[in-house]
């Protein structure tokens, strides 16, 4: 078993004003698994968007902007999300959701038809240094 250490104690986190989180299940269970690259990109930036209730209401002009996702992307990272039974989603707020038992039911057979004839899974830190690109 590995021990853990802090490796630089002069830049260990802390939880100041706002916070969200991903659950560890999130991982463990095979969510992540299930998400495409632009499903994954968006709900990272809904959850960091979120209030405690998971709720949040970025236009979808302000979030394409913000990730760097054209509408017809953004559009199928949405609906792939809500059938996954992720987010809720009235036409204007968002609503990250608890997790289910266990990922939606075909859940991977969309992601994998979703990634048909594309490019070859990404490491998940790129994806997020995208979160983040321009600010």
């Amino acid at each position: 078993m590995i021990t853990k250490k802090v490796l630089n104690p002069d830049r260990i986190r802390r939880i100041n004003g706002g916070f969200s989180f991903i659950p560890h299940r999130f991982l463990t269970d095979g969510f992540l698994k299930t998400l495409s690259q632009q499903e994954l990109v968006l709900y990272v930036f809904l959850i960091l968007a979120a209030d405690r209730y998971g709720l949040s209401f970025y236009s979808y002009d302000r979030i394409c902007s913000s990730l760097h996702m054209a509408f017809e992307q953004y559009t199928a990272a949405r609906d792939g999300l809500i059938e996954k039974d992720l987010i809720a989603f009235d036409g204007t707020l968002f609503q990250v959701l608890s997790l289910t038992a266990s990922p939606a039911q075909g859940s991977i057979n969309t992601s994998a038809r979703q990634l048909k004839g594309r490019q070859a899974p990404v490491a998940i830190g790129p994806i997020i240094a995208q979160l983040f690109k321009g600010t």
